[in-house]
């Protein structure tokens, strides 16, 4: 951490300046038959197997149809991966669990040859997880990988994530900004909320909002991640709360420092002391970073566009020299090394 700390300060000398049940209503008989028949069809044509016969229509077990009976349909998702179905059970159960004739069609042509068994126990899982269709629908969508996961594996990381805090509509939220979150190794997810619980000190607590607020920090390389937080609490000193609230690790190393570092050239921000105090008032973070380049000149900056390319270009210019002086030293030592040995 000293080394990415001195990294840090190297810069500052560079610049002197709910889920609910979603029921679906009943339909008039007539309507159920066709588009049962319709999506059974759509079923057999995808299914690689091609062996699974064509079963009597069985109705699925009678779930809760009411919001505040959520015990009930988690009773009934586990009946229907405990009890092996048949393709037009598959309809049924989808259309149960509240997904619309639309989205079964496209949900039944998202992974040609899936196994209709592997398809219900998956998308099952997710619903117990607290994900409505809609939410479920999407992540299929963007990852449709996800339906060739062993159920096994899909069940462990469902548990892992529970652990994490990331239940109910939390997990909404996280597969939307990190489809991959059921598919990654377990390992890469451990390391970045290692680096978050053991690098960067979070709070248990605070390591769940990140991840809520903030999941595709996931897909980060974990020293990027370490060094982004040094870099907010030593050059810009940010306390943790502040950076969980702000959503600070969502924005890029890039934009983060251009603003911070052309607001200090113009003294407008200062690094606060040991007792956090500074001898200009420091704007926002969120009217620093969560704004568009315009509001940020405008209202923040107080500068003029063609000001603010000149001085990226001028940074730009300052890492390459940083990083060839840096590489420089590596090389330098090496053969200091070798020369000792």
């Amino acid at each position: 951490m000293s080394a990415l700390a001195r990294q840090v300060f190297d810069w500052h000398r560079l610049t002197p300046l709910t889920w609910a049940l979603l029921t679906r209503p009943t339909r008039q008989l007539g309507e159920q038959k066709r588009t049962t028949a319709f999506l059974l069809r759509k079923l057999m044509t995808v299914s690689s197997g091609g062996g699974l016969e064509e079963s009597s229509f069985v109705d699925p077990p009678k779930c809760a149809r009411k919001a505040e009976h959520r015990t009930g349909l988690t009773q009934c998702l586990l009946e229907k991966q405990r009890t092996p179905v048949s393709q037009e059970n598959v309809v049924s159960s989808l259309l149960d669990m509240g997904f619309s004739d639309v989205h079964v069609n496209e949900l039944l042509s998202i992974q040609p040859g899936t196994h209709p068994q592997q398809m219900l126990d998956i998308i099952s899982e997710l619903v117990l997880l607290g994900l409505n269709p809609e939410p479920v629908y999407v992540a299929l969508k963007k990852s449709p990988q996800l339906l060739k996961l062993p159920v096994m594996q899909m069940k462990k990381r469902s548990s892992y994530l529970r652990k994490l805090g990331l239940g109910e509509g939390k997990l909404k939220r996280a597969l939307y900004g990190c489809p991959d979150l059921f598919t990654m190794r377990q390992r890469d997810v451990e390391v970045i909320v290692g680096v978050l619980k053991e690098k960067c000190l979070f709070t248990v607590k605070q390591v769940t909002e990140i991840l809520h607020r903030c999941p595709h920090v996931l897909r980060e390389d974990p020293g990027e991640l370490e060094y982004k937080f040094q870099y907010a609490y030593f050059r810009m000193g940010i306390k943790h709360v502040d950076i969980v609230k702000t959503d600070f690790l969502q924005y890029s190393m890039t934009k983060t420092k251009q603003r911070h570092m052309f607001l200090e050239r113009l003294g407008r921000y200062q690094t606060p002391d040991k007792k956090g105090q500074t001898q200009v008032p420091n704007p926002l973070l969120k009217d620093i970073l969560r704004v568009s380049e315009a509001e940020f000149l405008a209202r923040t900056a107080m500068s003029s566009a063609e000001e603010f390319e000149v001085f990226k270009k001028l940074l730009a210019r300052e890492e390459e020299e940083s990083e060839g002086c840096m590489a420089d030293e590596e090389e330098e030592e090496d053969r200091e090394e070798e020369q000792e040995l």
